[in-house]
């Protein structure tokens, strides 16, 4: 029985081929958007979950407030972890991971190279992480000094082999130390919020372990089995009073944590499953570039309703030819078929298109998938269309998408009354159909949506490139690791200068481009380190070529100068701390600097007042940073002229060659490395835009459809119209009218929708756009102008048909 159906299905199919196409193309391209993003959904919820203990392995977080000034830190201090392991028995363990060093220069026969996947690692890092060893046992690797785990492709690049037990590794800092290989661990999965390829041993951190009050690891718990998470965070209060407090109370004036916070400051710990690291934490001294959870919501909510954009078109498409299958009905049922028969008919024809359909668009996801790849930033492999999970999805889904698609003109047409459809009464597929004509409402609603935020996100996007931002990103070369020219530095930048197109330089270690600049530091407002005067902010050391070479403006008092001796006590500060300080005439009062290792205060003229800059994402709001004098000559950068720039990096590179034979030569663009900020919302606006085209096209496909149905089923009417005298301007008004009438109240429900979705997503940035009518109205406009594109193809097909043709019959 099964196979009679699918046999009169597909005679069905083929003798309305070019329906069925129609049905087929839409479908195909409806799902290979959906399988695209199906794989970019499952790859951003697989992050961190390979982990054999992933469910009980957490990461603390710190919330601190001091002075006005808020951090959101995913670091804690490096005692903490020992601290609540020692105290509390629901921790089994806790492992930390340094990376505030960056990268580093490794050697490799008389080169060096400068590797950025490295961190330094507690030797519990392998009891709490499951990476598997390919060589070494991991669990004991890391438990002396001058010990360093590598990757298969680290010891591979370095070693010609994978076989690097025993062998060393020569690092390019103060000592030239070498690490002795002692484990090769299996390379880290991409689907990791940590990919490394070096953890050094923690015993060789450089940092005055011990300090309670300074942030600078990441830290993971693993609890125990059972562990309440919920009623363990509500013990950090007592950690703080027991660990913390006493040491905030040799440092400044505070009696309690309850005066503390009475200031208006806070300080809270709270946990994040490591799971939900890559799509739910954005904070300060992340381990690498996470993920978000509201893309990740937004292309399901895409996927989901591409998905039913193409269903729509079969639905409208079958129920509008319900005149061709009208009389086939009727004498079905007066041979003695039930319902209930016709209805499974129905559905065996709409599971036999979504197959097909399926067939192609796991094609189009095959050939699309490299380009996919591209413009979302992932590395999704082919063969995740093969693995057995994704291979049962694909074939479960074309009997869903046949009932999503097909039940209701399964129903529908099964319900005729037999009687009156072979008397001929029934002309339903030329008929108006309320749910038909919602139907198309609904596709265009969704088409001008997603129109719309596309404009949306490219506005913002274009705003951040283009708003004044405090500093001239234009035409400044950074040139990374200048620290390693030791006493040769400063000659390197006076040959640098002399080539002509170079204009300056600065030591450029801290830039306004993101978390790369951080480094906070306590200040006092007095000489007595009160918590009611403290404050956290951002400091710099910066050299007195800095301000000028970026184009920063003084709007008080003056910049750093070699004829002022005084100036090593100096600061300058930005326009968000002097409001903070409540300063009228900020230039010539003292602040103090309280991060001298428990000393007394350091005091600090403000000679200047530079204007507020953007040093980070415009996300956030611009918060309180100071310059001093010192050295912060790991990145230095140049201003260069915008002619002939490949010319300038070559001479750049060559004079670096000259100089540091065994360096590389790394170099970048401020512009560039400020744009790499926003990567995220450049991705998401590009697969918007893909997305949004190919809703258009799906729902474009349906309503042509539609048209060329109801021209058929008007040729007598356009014959005998012409005939009268109509013109081809005529008809085609009249076969568009309705068509038209549709789409602009798809546009009347769209418009809020696409406004309050639109409205949210922007409250992301502290610095946006106003959305304005008219975003939204050109979504519209272009929406009808597609749609009417559209129907007047068809519409003037048949208004120029000859008449005596279509009325050869009457």
């Amino acid at each position: 029985m099964q196979l009679n159906y699918l046999k009169i299905a597909w005679r069905n199919l083929v003798k309305n081929r070019f329906f069925t196409l129609l049905n087929i193309a839409g479908l195909a391209v409806g799902v290979a958007c959906f399988l695209l993003i199906c794989l970019y959904v499952t790859d951003e919820l697989s992050y961190d979950r390979y982990h054999e203990k992933a469910d009980r392995i957490y990461r603390i977080n710190s919330d601190i407030i001091f002075g006005g000034t808020e951090l959101k830190l995913a670091v804690a201090s490096d005692p903490m972890g020992a601290a609540l392991k020692k105290d509390y028995p629901e921790v089994e363990e806790f492992a930390r991971i340094y990376a505030s060093e960056g990268s580093k220069m490794i050697k490799k026969s008389n080169a060096f190279i400068q590797e950025q996947n490295v961190a330094y690692a507690d030797s519990t890092f392998f009891d709490v992480f499951t990476f598997p060893a390919v060589e070494g046992d991991t669990h004991t690797a890391l438990n002396e000094p001058n010990t360093v785990v590598i990757s298969a492709s680290a010891a591979d690049k370095y070693f010609g082999t994978t076989h690097a037990m025993g062998k060393f590794v020569e690092l390019n800092d103060d000592k030239h130390t070498l690490y002795k290989v002692t484990a090769v661990i299996k390379d880290m999965p991409l689907n990791s919020h940590f990919r490394y390829d070096f953890l050094f041993s923690m015993d060789n951190v450089d940092y005055g372990f011990g300090n309670y009050l300074s942030h600078n690891f990441v830290t993971f718990l693993l609890f125990k089995k059972g562990t309440d998470i919920k009623a363990f965070e509500k013990k950090f209060p007592a950690y703080v009073n027991k660990y913390i407090l006493p040491q905030a109370q040799g440092m400044m004036q505070i009696k309690s944590m309850e005066e503390f916070e009475k200031q208006g400051n806070k300080l809270a710990y709270h946990l994040i499953p490591l799971t939900d690291i890559h799509l739910r934490s954005d904070r300060s001294a992340e381990l690498s570039v996470n993920g978000n959870i509201q893309y990740v919501y937004i292309f399901s909510a895409v996927a989901i309703f591409i998905l039913l954009i193409a269903c729509v078109n079969f639905m409208n498409l079958s129920t509008a030819r319900s005149a061709n299958r009208s009389r086939e009905v009727g004498i079905r049922k007066v041979l003695g078929s039930e319902k209930n028969t016709l209805v499974r008919q129905f559905l065996a024809e709409s599971t036999l298109v979504s197959f097909i359909a399926i067939l192609f668009a796991v094609g189009i996801t095959i050939l699309s998938l490299p380009y996919f790849n591209g413009i979302s930033g992932k590395t999704i492999s082919i063969s995740k269309i093969g693995s057995p999970g994704f291979l049962v999805f694909l074939v479960c889904l074309p009997f869903v998408i046949g009932l999503l698609a097909g039940t209701y003109p399964a129903f529908y047409l099964s319900s005729f009354n037999p009687i009156t459809v072979l008397k001929g009464k029934l002309n339903a597929g030329a008929k108006k159909s309320r749910l038909r004509s919602a139907l198309v409402v609904f596709q265009f609603a969704t088409s001008i949506i997603l129109m719309a935020g596309t404009i949306v996100v490219y506005k913002q996007l274009n705003y951040i490139q283009n708003k004044k931002i405090g500093f001239n990103k234009e035409q400044v070369l950074t040139v990374e690791g200048t620290w390693t020219l030791g006493n040769k530095y400063q000659a390197f930048r006076n040959e640098i200068e002399k080539i002509p197109g170079v204009s300056g330089s600065t030591q450029a270690g801290y830039l306004p481009v993101g978390s790369s600049s951080r480094s906070d530091n306590t200040f006092f407002k007095e000489a007595v380190m009160d918590v009611k005067g403290g404050f956290n902010m951002q400091h710099w050391r910066v050299d007195e070529n800095y301000i000028p070479l970026m184009g920063m403006e003084i709007v008080a008092g003056r910049n750093f100068s070699k004829a002022f001796g005084s100036d090593s006590n100096a600061i300058i500060i930005n326009e968000s701390t002097v409001q903070l300080l409540g300063y009228k005439n900020p230039v010539g009062q003292i602040i103090y600097s309280g991060d001298n290792q428990g000393q007394a205060p350091v005091p600090k003229t403000i000679i200047g007042v530079v204007k507020n800059f953007n040093f980070e994402s415009m996300k956030q709001r611009i918060a309180p940073l100071c310059l001093t004098l010192g050295n912060a000559n790991w990145v230095t950068a140049f201003k260069v002229d915008s002619h002939n720039i490949p010319a300038t990096i070559r001479e750049v590179e060559k004079k670096w060659t000259a100089m540091a034979p065994a360096m590389p030569f790394r170099y970048d663009f401020l512009d560039e490395a400020f744009s790499n900020m926003y990567n995220a919302e450049q991705r998401a606006g590009k697969v918007v835009l893909s997305f949004s085209i190919l809703a258009i096209v799906i729902a474009s496909l349906g309503l042509f459809g539609l048209a060329s149905y109801m021209a058929e089923q008007r040729t007598k009417e356009i014959g005998v119209r012409k005939v009268l005298g109509a013109t081809v301007s005529n008809i085609v008004t009249m076969m568009s009218k309705d068509f038209m009438k549709l789409v602009g109240i798809a546009a009347v429900f769209a418009i809020p929708l696409a406004a309050w979705l639109m409205h949210f997503w922007l409250q992301d940035f502290a610095y946006r756009i106003n959305l304005s009518w008219w975003f939204f109205a050109v979504a519209s406009i272009m929406a009808i102008l597609i749609a009417l594109f559209t129907i007047s193809f068809q519409a003037i097909k048949s208004a120029l048909t000859n008449p005596v043709k279509s009325l050869r019959s009457e």
